[in-house]
Order: structure tokens, then C-alpha cells, then sequence
């Protein structure tokens, strides 16, 4: 499971940010998540439980914002919405699609005290 691993760097970069600000606790976690990016959340939600015990964030509460999978489909020369890896274009069914977008896993902000 991946998602311990990136629990934990989201744990690194969360308590860095936190203490370079003087804070003592973080309340909230924004993730941005990208339904490209092969992060499973349920996955992701046990493993940030798990790795902020004992942290800084320990009781914060994970807010998860998904973003879209979007392509550039060739055949068509428009943007697509996809909803996994593998999946045809919607407008025409062509395999030919280079992702643009929903790739990504990161850290949006965090609200400290």
C-alpha cells in the first residue's frame, strides 16, 4: 500500500509547514487528489489516521478534494474528461489519449493553532 508512504511524506511537509509558522497543532489537512493518480482514499484516509498519531496534526481532520481526469484525445484535438487510465475518449472512443491533468497528489493548505 502506496499510500502509507505518501501519509507520511504528507506528514513531513504538514508538521515542517506547522512549525515554521509557530504553530503547536493542526486542525485540518487539505489534500488535492487527482482520480488519475492511482491514490486509493479510502486507503489514503487510514494511512493519514495511522501516520498522525503522535504528530502535531494527530486530531486534525482530512479534507479530500478530488480533481477530474482530463485527456487530449488526437483524433478528436480537444480536451476530455476520463474517469480512469485506459478508458476511449467519450466524443469519439479513440484510444489515443495523452492525460493532461488529474495526475497529481498534493498538499493544498493545512489550518494551524
Amino acid at each position: 500500500m502506496h499510500e502509507m508512504a505518501l501519509a507520511e511524506s504528507v506528514r513531513e511537509i504538514v508538521e515542517g509547514t506547522a512549525r515554521a509558522n509557530g504553530a503547536h497543532r493542526v486542525s485540518v489537512v487539505r489534500l488535492e487528489i487527482g482520480r488519475l493518480s492511482q491514490v486509493e482514499l479510502a486507503a489514503m484516509r487510514f494511512a493519514f489516521e495511522v501516520v498522525q498519531r503522535g504528530s502535531m496534526a494527530e486530531d486534525a481532520r482530512l479534507e479530500i478534494v478530488e480533481t477530474d481526469g482530463t485527456a487530449w484525445c488526437m483524433p478528436c484535438a480537444q480536451s476530455v474528461l476520463v474517469a480512469r487510465r485506459g478508458d476511449p475518449c467519450p466524443a469519439c472512443g479513440s484510444h489515443q489519449l495523452q492525460v493532461t491533468g488529474g495526475e497529481r497528489m498534493r498538499v493544498l493548505d493545512i489550518e494551524i493553532q
